[in-house]
């Protein structure tokens, strides 16, 4: 019996009782046919109820049209007496009871358990006949295959060629699925329409719609069906949000660990994507499109493409810092700090407890500072901004690829528009403001199910409802914001003071620096970890109470106060060191103090640029593995466990038969609910901002967010297959906002760059002192000149070295600065070496801008964002749409002239002919329908 046909099922199926015929498919219906495209799941409780295994005290009787019919079974054997419900569970049921009354009515087919038991959960099963997809699919305009295919052009002979070399030599790194993308010839797509069957191959109603399809259909019927019951709440969202519905999800196709040969697309995603294992492998974008929808497609497409890119610049990155290891023995300045013959007395590092110190004891700083500070740094900085800007040129070029061999360039913003539906807390701001300036006869206007009234909710809600939320958006972030500064002024004072502590100690004062600098770093990292997750609630909370009217608003309002407050955590401990720290720390005899006693701290001997590197390589790794080890798999992990113990614990549930094999929909219940893909990007965005901004300080950044990204794709992947209930296919042509924050990101590096390598390194005051200074244009007498004279007879009483244990009697003291010495007329004051190094360096900072972004624009210019063979390929395909209907109608009307020629005369033939034009009679092709109405015949 064809499925479409069978009544309607809704009538409390009890799973205890034997079925007439075993199951086959544990995603059908009880009748084997009818396949489960959505599913509904709700927690019931009954009050005074005997615990009984007969019938429940309420049924619904659905027949084939769609009626309902409450019965009461009373009197009968094996009923239960039930007494009085709690008014809530009651209302909530017959909230319940409307809303699929009104699904049913909307064509749909559902199927329930038995609510048997005290109390338990309940699952809904929706199935979509075919006559509902179709109407569906013609309403939200979804593209599907025709019967039309065509060879996809591959370009020149040599461009074969490298393609087929290419191809032949990433054969063991492809996953063994169907390739979609390789294929050479390519389906025809067009929007479904009913009156147009006939363009269509369709060879079986069941699998025309793949499973992510039907279940996208549903999900449009689930989110605009009403429930006048809930207030005319909206939408199977509102319903969630008011507890009337626990959950809704489609299925997973099957079990992804099933023994057996019997395979499915989630089996076959887990094998060849979702394993550790096959970490070097490309990923199958096409199936985990089909899958999983555009939408999370394009973000796997997204971080294979970002992942691939680190690869060219991981290994530059590594070249460099080779460099710098290699040419340590002959950097000069490095070698003249190590140099115990100079004998540079320099002045105490704290005020009575730190002695006059050689400037060779920190030979091993000036050493390690050139591995970052040497001039191939410079040249890494360039070619950063440049791959920034050639990756998102690339991803804008291969979203393009994408677009078309998934049939996206079609998509308009009308479209996009018209399946936007306002947010449940929307609606319930509304409906208040309604209900306080007219009354409830006003509540009406809110939810007339037309497109039109959506249109006209633009200005339901004016600025001055809204103000108080924005409000306190700005206070709330400026209060974020601060408390980030306060915490890292905290860190600041804790190394004073840690610093100042140590130095009294003579076994300690030796480590002072790498230990405060070490711990300082941790805390930092501790403090991070702990706001990004108290930053992302806040965020979601402040989204709320702005009240934003559809989901991608309320999305895109969400990214953009969560990056804020996250990208304000996570580099103002970095910024400090790279543009703060030892810039206010004065000169001795006139020192910064932050509390009496406590000094400025001020940087290294060989510079800011080597803590600047600490800083951010901890932070950086730090981040990555501790969230994706334990906030990512542990966290979920035991949120499963304690989902487990609760299920097992819960009254009523103890009758469960848990011998019988659990159906899909029970699996899936079990699983963590899909939250949006915003977590992962931003974990990859803060990435990319450790990658781009401050690479100039550690050129090994894109090598560890390399290894961090393998891991991170396969975790993904792991994690959607196996941890996540389905999420809902949604159709996108690009990642949204997502793709302006990378691009203001790439911009915002070039200026940081800038101005690490102008101000935090050396390599400007080395630049000055080589062609302005030095008397044979090396770098001979380099720290000598950048060094200052002091006279410790004019340190402040108090502060001088108690008990020094200096070999000599000290005279002066030296510290690195740019001032006139002792003798001069203006000691102590900025020298003439100071002014000529401060314009060079903001001379550096414009010219490096300017041509970075010169050469970024260049290579923006140079590489078109629409792929050539793309562009043509789309030109070709609507040529040949046009083509393929031309010829389709001349078969229609050839088809229905035959038997018109034979059954009329000559004189009546042309004018038959042109009716057949419009209405096809008898011998049409399967598939075609006539045109005068949406009847079809069966295919």
């Amino acid at each position: 019996m064809d499925p479409e046909h069978l009544p309607v099922i809704n009538n409390y199926l009890d799973a205890n009782e034997p079925q007439s015929e075993a199951r086959l498919s544990r995603m059908h219906f009880h009748d084997n046919q009818r396949k489960v495209d959505y599913v509904l799941a709700y927690h019931y409780r009954k009050r005074g109820a005997h615990h009984s295994h007969g019938s429940p005290g309420h049924s619904l009787a659905v027949i084939s049209n769609g009626e309902t019919g409450k019965e009461r079974h009373t009197g009968g054997p094996g009923d239960i007496e039930l007494g009085p419900l709690d008014a809530l569970e009651e209302e909530r049921r017959e909230q319940r009871d409307e809303f699929e009354h009104n699904l049913m009515a909307a064509g749909l087919e559902l199927e329930k358990d038995l609510e048997s038991k005290s109390q338990g959960s309940v699952f809904v099963r929706i199935h979509a006949p075919w006559q509902v997809l179709a109407r569906e699919a013609e309403f939200l305009k979804i593209k599907v295959p025709t019967k039309k295919m065509y060879e996809i052009k591959a370009g020149g002979s040599i461009a074969k060629k490298f393609s087929a070399v290419l191809q032949t030599l990433s054969s063991p790194l492809q996953p063994r699925v169907p390739d979609h993308s390789n294929n050479r010839m390519k389906n025809l797509s067009y929007p479904f329409s009913r009156e147009k069957m006939y363009l269509y191959n369709i060879q079986e109603k069941d699998t025309f719609f793949d499973n992510a399809t039907r279940s996208r259909i549903v999900h449009e019927i689930l989110k605009r069906t009403a429930c006048s019951r809930a207030n005319n709440t909206m939408g199977i969202n509102s319903l969630i949000a008011n507890n009337i519905y626990e959950a809704a999800y489609p299925l997973h196709d099957g079990e992804y660990d099933s023994p057996g040969d019997d395979m499915n697309d989630r089996k076959l995603l887990y094998q060849e994507w979702a394993r550790y294992g096959v970490f070097y492998k490309f990923q199958p974008i096409d199936l985990i499109r089909k899958y999983f929808g555009e939408k999370i497609g394009l973000y796997f497409a997204w971080l294979g493409l970002y992942t691939s890119f680190l690869i060219p610049s991981s290994v530059i990155g590594v070249i460099v810092f080779l460099y710098g290891c290699a040419t340590i023995e002959e950097d000069i300045p490095s070698k003249e700090m190590c140099d115990h013959q100079n004998a540079f007395t320099m002045c105490p590092l704290c005020d009575k407890s730190c002695d006059y110190w050689n400037l060779s004891s920190a030979c091993g700083t000036a050493r390690a500072s050139h591995l970052f500070d040497n001039p191939a740094t410079v040249f890494f900085s360039i070619f950063m901004a440049l791959w920034a800007t050639m990756f998102l040129e690339n991803w804008k070029r291969l979203q393009m690829r994408l677009g078309y061999f998934w049939d996206l360039t079609g998509i308009e913003e009308e479209e996009e528009r018209s399946k936007e539906h306002s947010r449940p807390e929307y609606e319930t701001k509304v409906r208040e403001k309604l209900l306080r300036e007219s009354g409830k006869s006003e509540i009406q206007k809110l939810d007339g199910n037309s497109p039109e009234d959506d249109e006209d909710d633009e200005d339901k809600l004016t600025w001055k409802d809204r103000f108080p939320g924005y409000l306190m958006n700005f206070a709330s972030i400026l209060f974020m914001i601060a408390l980030t500064f306060s915490i890292v002024f905290g860190v600041i004072v804790y190394r004073i003071t840690t610093a100042a502590a140590l130095s009294l100690s003579k076994t300690t004062r030796s480590n002072v620096r790498a230990t405060v600098t070490a711990t300082a770093v941790i805390i930092n990292l501790v403090v991070i970890l702990i706001l990004d997750e108290i930053y992302g609630a806040v965020a979601k909370w402040l989204t709320k109470i702005e009240v934003p009217k559809t989901e991608q608003t309320f999305e895109e309002r969400l990214i953009l106060k969560a990056f804020l407050l996250k990208f304000v955590n996570a580099y103002s401990p970095i910024f400090y060191v790279a543009f703060f720290k030892g810039r206010f720390v004065g000169r001795p005899g006139s020192y910064v103090y932050v509390f009496d006693g406590y000094r400025m701290e001020e940087c290294a001997p060989g510079g800011c640029l080597m803590e600047l590197c600490i800083q951010l390589s901890i932070i950086m790794l730090g981040k990555q593995l501790i969230q994706n080890n334990i906030f990512e798999i542990g966290v979920p992990k035991l949120k499963k466990l304690f989902r487990k113990l609760k299920d097992e614990n819960e009254p009523g549930e103890s009758g469960l038969d848990h011998s019988k094999r659990p159906e899909q929909w029970d699996l899936d219940y079990s699983l963590e609910p899909y939250t949006g893909l915003t977590p992962e990007y931003m974990e990859m965005i803060i990435q990319f901002g450790f990658v781009t901004l401050f690479v100039a300080s550690f050129p090994l950044a894109p090598v560890f967010a390399l290894l961090n990204n393998v891991i991170e794709v396969r975790l993904d992947a792991k994690k959607f297959v196996t941890e996540l209930r389905r999420p809902d296919a949604v159709r996108t042509k690009d990642i949204g906002i997502w793709f302006d924050i990378l691009s203001g990101i790439g911009k915002f590096s070039v200026i940081i760059n800038a101005f690490v390598i102008a101000v935090t390194s050396d390599f400007i005051p080395r630049l000055v002192y080589q062609y302005s200074y030095s008397h044979n244009g090396t770098l001979h007498g380099f720290v000598n000149h950048t060094l200052s004279f002091f006279n410790v007879s004019q340190l402040k009483e108090g502060t001088q070295p108690e008990n020094s244990q200096f070999d000599q009697e000290v005279q002066f003291c030296r510290f690195k600065d740019y001032r006139e010495p002792p003798w001069a007329p203006n000691p102590y004051e900025f020298s003439k070496q100071y002014w000529s190094v401060l314009s060079a360096r903001l001379a550096f900072v414009i010219i490096f801008q300017n041509l970075v972004m010169f050469l970024s624009v260049l290579v923006d210019w140079m590489i078109p964002d629409i792929p050539t063979d793309i562009s043509d390929q789309i030109k070709k395909e609507k040529s040949l749409l046009v083509d393929f209907f031309l010829k389709e109608e001349h078969e229609k009307v050839k088809l229905a002239d035959e038997p018109t020629q034979k059954s009329q005369g000559g004189g009546d033939r042309s004018r038959r002919s042109r009716a057949a034009s419009s209405t096809p009679s008898g011998r049409s092709q399967p598939g075609s329908i006539a045109s005068s109405g949406s009847q079809h015949t069966n295919v």
